[in-house]
């Protein structure tokens, strides 16, 4: 039967916040009952054996005992590895989203926002097109301990956690995102827009001991509303329209 209907939809939608991280929540999810059926299975087969073990002609069940303890080892190692995975994927999204609808209160406001644009092998988190600029903000979603301080200190070159270094710089991963963006904006629309790039922490107080100027933020999403009111007017509304109609469609598109 040849179909003679199709979608009414042009473009496919923009993307929503934390969406790549629900794509491999949903991947993640899949990893986690992949051992636990194959131990399952061997477990079954096991008892199948130990049935058999007690009719006249009895096998030996040992073999597959062997088999389904190497299996349930197996499983646990996997779903312990995946579980972890998973929590920490799940942590990362819902600080996305968190963000995200914060973020989306700036519409009223004149700013255009865009959650999880994919990139060639990354994603940024949201991008902010208004009167005060173009920024790219990269979302940091990380535990806090139960008791004592928790507090992100930014020094103008890298960021600590309560101390502690991050495994990977987001001052170097923010950096590329808001080149990314500059260059592809720059591509699209002809223009040379300035992208600032930005990164967030939910929930943590952030303590900014860099030198004014800089061209990285760090900041507490409450922090951005007093943020963006005192940032200059750069962008007219016929730029933030341009930026946002090219950045729209390349979303559309990719």
């Amino acid at each position: 039967m040849v179909r003679n209907h199709r979608s009414p939809l042009k473009d496919k939608p923009l993307r929503t916040p934390g969406q790549s991280l629900d794509e491999q929540i949903h991947e993640t999810t899949e990893d986690l009952f992949v051992p636990l059926g194959f131990a399952a299975v061997m477990l079954l087969l096991t008892g199948f054996e130990w049935y058999r073990y007690f009719r006249p002609v009895a096998p030996s069940p040992v073999l597959y005992s062997v088999g389904a303890i190497g299996a349930l080892l197996f499983a646990s190692y996997r779903f312990f590895k995946t579980w972890i995975r998973l929590r920490a994927l799940k942590l990362g999204r819902d600080g996305e989203r968190a963000v995200g609808q914060f973020l989306d209160r700036f519409r009223e406001k004149g700013y255009h926002v865009f959650h999880d644009i994919a990139g060639d092998g990354f994603n940024l988190d949201h991008v902010l097109i208004g009167p005060s600029g173009i920024f790219t903000i990269e979302t940091k979603t990380h535990t806090k301990p139960f008791r004592g301080k928790s507090t992100i200190v930014f020094d103008g070159d890298r960021i600590l956690l309560n101390g502690y270094a991050p495994d990977r710089d987001p001052v170097v991963q923010a950096k590329a995102q808001a080149s990314w963006l500059r260059e592809l904006l720059s591509e699209s629309t002809g223009r040379k827009f300035d992208v600032w790039p930005m990164i967030v922490y939910p929930g943590w107080f952030v303590e900014n001991k860099a030198p004014g100027g800089l061209s990285v933020r760090v900041l507490n999403p409450k922090m951005l509303p007093g943020f963006l009111e005192h940032e200059p007017s750069r962008l007219s509304t016929e730029e933030i329209h341009l930026a946002s109609f090219h950045l729209s469609r390349f979303i559309r598109t990719s």
